[in-house]
């Protein structure tokens, strides 16, 4: 996902999960880097806002 500091969903998804943030920046200092170019971040934040959104979802195995 970030080129610049070599980071995939996988990492920044685990990152957001152990901080509880979906704010890029946070994610990013909990993978201990920062934001460099910035290209990537409306496609991280969308990431990190779908994944919060779907775990918020109650599951609908459990019905």
């Amino acid at each position: 996902m970030c080129v610049c500091n070599a980071l995939t969903d996988r990492m920044l998804l685990q990152a957001a999960s152990l901080i509880g943030s979906t704010r890029p920046s946070r994610v990013y200092a909990a993978c201990g880097c920062r934001l460099q170019c910035g290209t990537c971040v409306p496609a991280v934040a969308r990431l990190l806002q779908r994944q919060a959104a779907e775990t918020r979802e109650p599951s609908m195995a459990a019905e």
